[in-house]
């Protein structure tokens, strides 16, 4: 490295510590980290408390006839406080459609000699478990002593062997619940993390060319370095607010039972933090860009709410990618910037993404946030110091 080189770093660090500090050391940023970690905390804790997984309505398809399970089971569901529909006298080729359809929640039915077999689409619920074994039970005791009405020591030998076999269609990810929240958890945080210190770079270059502080930073700095050390000043003191977010989140969701730390939660955590990293890096370029268009902070709002329309489309799009991760939409919006910077943490906390197309989509980022660094410094080298009316992004280019 030349000392060229190790002059322009010292330069670009310089501004960097500068930003860092002041955004650190406002009382906004300081109020503001504290309340969203509260706010954290609060939805972990209250999520945890009104999730419900149960069923709210219950269809229970009896495979075969000749059984008496469709009488035992609304009774004792109602017992248990479920609403319980039951279907008699249904063939195993209707079940499993019904089941597939979701017309049906269960299938239960003899498969032998005291064997019962329960089939679910994904998982069977605890309480729902417990009536169907209390049904099933119910029925088996009545056979057994009509079969030996006096031999009690068989009969009770009978009972004991009961087996109900479950099977699940498609079984469901161990981890499915932990990772869509911490999905939703990396969303929040992406959107408010671009949304909130993207347009404090803006704000930030108006101020400095609104008093005139640019002119006197660029009398000893080339306006490429003061761009950069302004971008990567407030980048760190997002990526501080992020990590420390994150870490109450994580805690939180531990504490109340809604994550186990295991290595997704710190994988998906991780992934977040450079996603995060990315798609606030390729916007804030931009924004610093857009600020350097205008001269006066009545100005700002104007000129930046293009990218806001970008961010919050973005956004969207992540959303729909959280109900169907590894549906196309999500597939190929997670190849596209700066939508990818949303998508990807999404796609990675399902678990339905490929570690190549983690790489792919990640160095695609890269290439973009190249291109943008390029635009945007020769936009902001050459608006910086204009004052008066607001320049078009082509007057910049091609001034």
């Amino acid at each position: 490295m030349t000392g060229a080189d190790t002059q322009v770093l010292r330069t670009v660090g310089l501004v960097v510590r500068r930003e860092f500090l002041a955004q650190v050391g406002a009382k906004a940023y300081r109020w503001s980290l504290l309340l969203m970690s509260l706010a954290v905390v609060v939805a972990a804790v209250v999520y945890s408390a009104l999730a419900d997984d149960g069923p709210e309505r219950i269809d229970v398809a009896v495979v075969g006839a000749g059984t008496a399970l469709a009488e035992h089971l609304p009774e004792i569901a109602r017992t248990a406080g479920l609403d319980m529909h039951v279907q008699d006298d249904v063939d195993e080729e209707r079940a499993q459609f019904g089941l597939q359809s979701g017309a049906f929640d269960v299938a239960v039915g003899p498969t032998g000699d005291r064997t019962y077999s329960v089939v679910v689409g994904r998982s069977l619920d605890p309480e729902l478990a417990a009536v169907l074994s209390e049904a099933i039970r119910a029925e088996v005791v009545n056979e057994v002593l009509a079969d030996y009405s006096v031999d009690s020591d068989a009969a009770l030998a009978e009972i004991a062997d009961i087996a109900i076999t479950v099977v699940a269609l498609d079984p469901p990810d161990p981890q499915e619940s932990e990772r869509m929240s911490m999905a939703w958890v990396a969303l929040l945080l992406l959107f408010t993390t671009v949304l909130t210190f993207g347009v404090y770079v803006a704000i930030g270059v108006v101020e400095e060319k609104s008093t005139r502080v640019a002119e006197l930073l660029l009398a000893t700095i080339r306006p490429i370095h003061l761009m950069w050390g302004k971008v990567l000043g407030i980048g760190a003191s997002a990526l501080l607010q992020v990590a420390v977010i994150g870490a109450a989140g994580l805690v939180a969701g531990r504490v109340v039972g809604l994550i186990t730390l295991t290595g997704t939660a710190v994988s998906v955590f991780a992934a977040t933090l450079v996603w995060a990293l990315l798609g606030y890096l390729l916007f804030s370029l931009m924004y610093a860009a857009a600020g350097s268009l205008v001269s006066r902070q009545e100005e700002v709002q104007g000129v930046t709410t293009p990218l806001m329309l970008l961010v919050i489309f973005s956004y969207l799009i992540s959303i729909a990618a959280v109900g169907s991760p590894d549906g196309t939409i999500a597939r190929v919006a997670g190849w596209v910037p700066p939508v990818s910077a949303f998508v990807m943490p999404v796609r990675t906390a399902s678990g339905e993404v490929e570690i190549w197309e983690m790489a792919g989509s990640a160095l695609v980022m890269l290439l973009a946030c190249a291109l943008v660094a390029w635009v945007a410094a020769r936009v902001y080298t050459r608006s910086i110091l204009h004052t008066g009316s607001r320049l078009s992004w082509r007057a910049a280019l091609t001034r």
